[in-house]
């Protein structure tokens, strides 16, 4: 199974796949205080309720705009999961060109957005993301993102 997670400056939003297949999905309040453990011991306790082990992922994707959250979960996804998890950002190859001046001023939460709306439609879109900010990002036809 694939563990996704998208951590906002409000909100962390997880989500279960196995295969292609939505298991469930989780929103929590994005807190900057806590402990590589204790989010190990909050996400083994949702998981709990639909009966997934931990044991059972084999990946896990991360995107972040709060830095210090990121460390303390990738910490978490080795000492509990024992995965190496992908981290999305500017850098990473998403198959989008990102035609923008400063691509890595581009925040992950955008990109993921942007990939996963024309993955979606195959075509040009207006992506909205009505998170702590609500932010207008553009896919062109091709499928390059154009800015915000």
């Amino acid at each position: 199974m694939l563990l996704v997670i998208d951590i906002g400056n409000t909100n962390t939003v997880l989500g279960v796949y196995d295969g292609k297949v939505l298991v469930d999905h989780w929103r929590i309040r994005t807190e900057r205080e806590k402990t590589t453990d204790e989010w190990g011991i909050l996400f083994r306790d949702l998981f709990r309720f639909d009966h997934i082990d931990m044991k059972d992922f084999d990946g896990m994707i991360i995107s972040s705009v709060v830095p210090p959250v990121l460390d303390m979960l990738q910490e978490m996804a080795g000492k509990y999961f024992h995965v190496k998890p992908l981290i999305v950002g500017a850098d990473i190859e998403t198959g989008m060109v990102i035609s923008y001046d400063h691509p890595a001023e581009v925040g992950a939460d955008r990109i993921v957005n942007a990939v996963a709306a024309y993955d979606r439609y195959r075509r040009s879109c207006i992506v909205v993301d009505f998170g702590t900010a609500t932010t207008f990002d553009y896919v062109s036809s091709r499928g390059e993102y154009m800015g915000g």
